[in-house]
């Protein structure tokens, strides 16, 4: 499905999803996909969960005590090479699309790489602690050349000189008829001609395999659903291209799907919210355990959690 909006770049016309600004900077998307501010984190006092995004979602489904460090306790933690890869990546594709069509090419988008990995070095110093130990460059340079492949590989993927995106990471935002509030950040959002919307996600990692692409597939539900509720409009089609591997993911999705996946994500919720408010949050052992940065406060591996910093409802009582 070719697109165009009739204008290069971020459309200035009403968008196709309707969205407040986030608020946190940068993308609100799981592990080196946040873009940090320039000045020190504000440390805010711990509070309830008061919305989902993807991400947060698949970190309860994952591993619950992995939800609560992040998002009440909002420990630190450090940046990898694999997520901030992604998160240079995505930005470089973002900004290719402020050219004019005929520019759009594989050498224009290599000669952002540099440019655009010094704007993350100045929004997010700590990313530096990742080459401390490389005096010379030698791993910064073939990490720098590991993500011009990367988006060289996009060109065999898709064509931006035929695109035109009505959006580029978009936020987007709405609270279901439950009162839950569901959020993320789109990569890319295209609309035919004809009105078709189509939901686009950059993955700088290998597609899975074809039993686990339901749960790849969970993140373009989620958006899918909040399109569907924010503008009545379902998606046409929801599409995954895998910069890692070259494959390209695509499922068109019906209203039968989103009403399913709302149905997951209001018990999901309703299983957060008694574990935020008995403070029981079990860790959830899998092969993922060994890329967590937690292990030394989770039970599973010996550690102990810090004291949590919620106020628990009595053993025995009910939730109201």
């Amino acid at each position: 499905m070719e697109t165009s909006t009739g204008a290069a770049g971020r459309s200035d016309s009403t968008p196709v999803v309707a969205a407040d600004a986030p608020d946190t900077a940068g993308r609100t998307a799981g592990a080196g996909e946040t873009a940090g501010a320039t000045a020190a984190p504000v440390v805010r006092p711990a509070a309830p969960p008061a919305s989902l995004s993807p991400s947060r979602a698949s970190d309860f489904m994952q591993c619950p005590l992995l939800y609560r460090f992040r998002v009440i306790d909002r420990l630190p933690e450090k940046p990898s090479e694999a997520a901030t890869r992604g998160t240079l990546v995505h930005a470089v594709l973002e900004r290719l699309f402020d050219a004019p069509a005929a520019e759009r090419t594989a050498p224009r988008a290599k000669e952002l790489v540099p440019g655009q990995w010094d704007r993350l070095r100045e929004s997010r110093p700590e990313v530096m602690e990742l080459f401390a130990g490389d005096p010379e460059g030698e791993r910064l340079a073939r990490w720098l050349a590991e993500a011009e492949r990367l988006v060289e590989r996009w060109f065999t993927l898709e064509d931006p000189s035929r695109l035109e995106p009505a959006e580029r990471e978009l936020f987007v935002e709405t609270e279901l008829d439950s009162g839950l509030r569901l959020r993320g950040i789109i990569d890319r959002v295209d609309v035919a001609p004809t009105g078709e919307v189509r939901i686009v996600d950059y993955k700088t990692g290998k597609a899975p395999r074809p039993e686990y692409a339901e749960g790849a597939l969970f993140q373009m539900k989620f958006y899918a659903l909040v399109v569907w509720r924010l503008k009545r409009v379902i998606p046409r089609r929801l599409q995954l291209v895998y910069l890692g591997s070259g494959d390209v993911l695509t499922y068109d999705p019906v209203q039968a799907d989103l009403e399913r996946v709302e149905r997951k994500l209001l018990a999901l919720w309703e299983a957060i919210r008694e574990a935020t408010e008995t403070g029981d949050w079990r860790p959830r052992p899998t092969k993922l355990c060994g890329w967590c940065d937690h292990q030394a406060r989770c039970p599973e591996f010996g550690g102990t959690p810090p004291p949590y910093p919620l106020p628990v409802r009595a053993t025995g009582s009910a939730a109201v």
